[in-house]
């Protein structure tokens, strides 16, 4: 055994992690194929909005958003151990950004109740290159 020190963690405080990866011509497809409705089908109001906003200025941007908005709600559904089923759905939470940019997991009422009975804070990282987009999610145990 070490006599290194070692910073006190907590034992049991994560109850979730998942991580999603996909390649964003994936996502691109399915764009294509479905227009607007399939952004719609997977994007809350507020992500809507600024997906809309960011295709407008530049459409690489706007699909890059989309992607990694898909990736967030699919590492989530992971980490709570749903995958995407009731209470669970695509619109459900969202993937949205703190004043300083960092991006927050907002639940909706319908998902909360659930969720708070089970859970507590919910962690998101999220990323993308030209090709690909990524997420990854800590639930916290409830406290």
């Amino acid at each position: 055994m070490s006599d290194t020190p070692r910073a006190a963690t907590p034992a049991g405080v994560i109850a979730g992690i998942g991580m999603d990866l996909l390649r964003i011509d994936r996502i691109e497809r399915a764009l294509a194929r479905h227009g607007d409705r399939f952004a719609e089908k997977i994007l809350g109001v507020e992500e809507l909005q600024k997906f809309q906003a960011r295709r407008a200025r530049d459409p690489a941007r706007g699909l890059r958003f989309l992607a990694t908005r898909f990736a967030a709600k699919e590492a989530f559904s992971k980490a709570i151990g749903l995958g995407m089923r009731m209470p669970m759905t695509w619109r459900r939470v969202q993937t949205l950004n703190a004043p300083g940019g960092r991006p927050v997991l907002v639940i909706a009422p319908e998902l909360l109740d659930w969720y708070s009975q089970r859970f507590g804070a919910a962690h998101v990282s999220i990323t993308d290159e030209s090709d690909m987009a990524a997420a990854y999610v800590v639930v916290e145990r409830k406290p």
